[in-house]
């Protein structure tokens, strides 16, 4: 059932309320004004928000203008105690989906809130798959509510020029959202210059970002443009910014904040304007109680902050990114591959460490390997998973001890080239038993 946010000032007519559409099956969640309304409406995913039109301080209009702000595929209904045709026209010209007059009439009220839960329910897939074409998000792939709210958050900070500082674990995209960042940007014209700052030696890193001139050092034959440089007037994406010398940190808060840059070798500043994204897979805090990254240059980044979730906490989204790589790979190998059985079963259970970027390995090593145009569980298992691939702490221990033997059976298959009278010896089973295991788990091996 659909979820729905009641938004009123009023105690008794709120609780009156929830408990009427909890008798219909709705999950309810309450916020006694709008400024908690506000607040709850960012990133919460509701189906629904049913807020009454005045309210103190903060009333129903901004209510609905920051729901549409956070989900703009979010119906909103509005509730006035007024009733005149003022109200009712100001708020739909706002975007509200309907309005009722208070006290309602139950039945009227059941109906509207019906009607808006199946306009959601109907309209949000074809909503957010415009939403993504008109923003070209077409490499951001999954719809899961976690990808969902970061491409809202995109929407809203790209055509500002706040410096964003992106954090998650490797693979998760963090340069993919950078580039989405820009596109949509009021400098998407213009350059979008990174650099890998753990892939530089200090000196190489400090000459690739500002430059140097002629003689600056032993084999500079020639000034030379930095990488700052020719980001000016777009972005510059800092990956891996953790890794950068606390000795170059300094000269990167200064360019960072006056937007300055002097090459090596000069007395000359040159001004510089570009837009600022940083990007790390570690605990800035942390390095900065270590005394490894100052606190300067990580409050100067950390203006509009992106937590990209790990794969395995958006796991519905595996499905899509699976065949968005088995269509890359296909075509850049000249060869059409779908998934066999079980494929699907054991990417949904394995936990990878390794992220989207492990995924893509995975299904781009199946497409390479795949001999009847399928990939098949002996194409794609990873040979060695490490402590059954980091199985997720809130499994139950029927689960954990499933995907074990899921992980035994498959290495020893693996082992032994798919004979499985030899994986049952080698396992300490009978070929029976084997058969039994592989049929409870769903595993199918050709």
């Amino acid at each position: 059932m659909a979820r729905i946010l009641i938004v009123d000032d009023q105690d008794n007519a709120r609780s009156m309320l929830a408990e009427m559409l909890r008798l219909e099956g709705y999950d309810v969640d309450q916020a006694e004004n709008g400024e908690t309304a506000c607040e709850k409406v960012e990133g919460n995913g509701y189906d629904l928000v049913i807020t009454d039109l005045r309210m103190g301080d903060v009333g129903g209009l901004e209510v609905l203008r920051r729901t549409r702000e956070a989900s703009p595929v979010t119906p909103v209904i509005v509730m006035t105690a007024f009733g005149t045709i003022e109200d009712a026209v100001e708020a739909m010209r706002f975007g509200a989906h309907d309005f009722v007059q208070k006290p309602f009439v139950e039945e009227e009220l059941m109906t509207k809130v019906a009607r808006a839960a199946r306009s959601r329910a109907h309209g949000a897939e074809a909503a957010f798959d415009g939403f993504r074409e008109r923003y070209n998000f077409g490499n951001i792939i999954g719809d899961s509510p976690e990808i969902r709210e970061v491409l809202g958050r995109i929407v809203r900070i790209a055509p500002t020029d706040a410096t964003v500082l992106i954090t998650g674990e490797s693979g998760t995209g963090k340069e993919l959202v950078a580039r989405a960042i820009h596109a949509n940007s009021l400098r998407a014209e213009r350059p979008f210059v990174s650099i890998n700052c753990a892939a530089l030696t200090e000196t190489l890193l400090e000459s690739e970002l500002f430059g140097h001139v002629r003689g600056a050092f032993t084999g500079a034959v020639q000034t030379r443009k930095g990488l700052f440089e020719e980001a000016n007037g777009g972005t510059f994406f800092f990956d891996e910014i953790a890794e950068t010398p606390p000795s170059l940190q300094a000269k990167l808060l200064r360019a960072i904040q006056e937007g300055e840059i002097r090459r090596l070798g000069d007395n000359s500043s040159i001004n510089v304007d570009a837009r600022i994204i940083a990007a790390t897979n570690q605990d800035l805090r942390s390095l900065i109680e270590e005394k490894r990254f100052r606190e300067d240059l990580y409050y100067r980044l950390n203006v509009a902050r992106f937590e990209l979730p790990p794969l395995r906490e958006r796991k519905g989204d595996i499905a899509p990114i699976v065949q968005s790589f088995l269509e890359k790979y296909g075509k850049k190998m000249g060869r059409r591959a779908t998934l066999g059985a079980g494929v699907l079963d054991y990417l949904m259970s394995y936990d990878f460490p390794g992220n989207i970027r492990e995924l893509e390995n995975l299904i781009e090593q199946g497409v390479a390997l795949a001999q009847d145009g399928q990939l098949h569980l002996s194409d794609i298992a990873p040979s060695s998973n490490g402590n059954g691939g980091r199985l997720l702490e809130r499994q139950s221990l029927a689960d954990l001890v499933q995907e074990v033997e899921r992980t035994a059976i498959i290495q020893a298959l693996r082992q032994v080239e798919g004979n499985k009278e030899r994986a049952a010896a080698i396992l300490g089973l009978s070929p029976t038993t084997l058969w039994r295991k592989m049929k409870r788990l769903q595993l199918e091996w050709p």
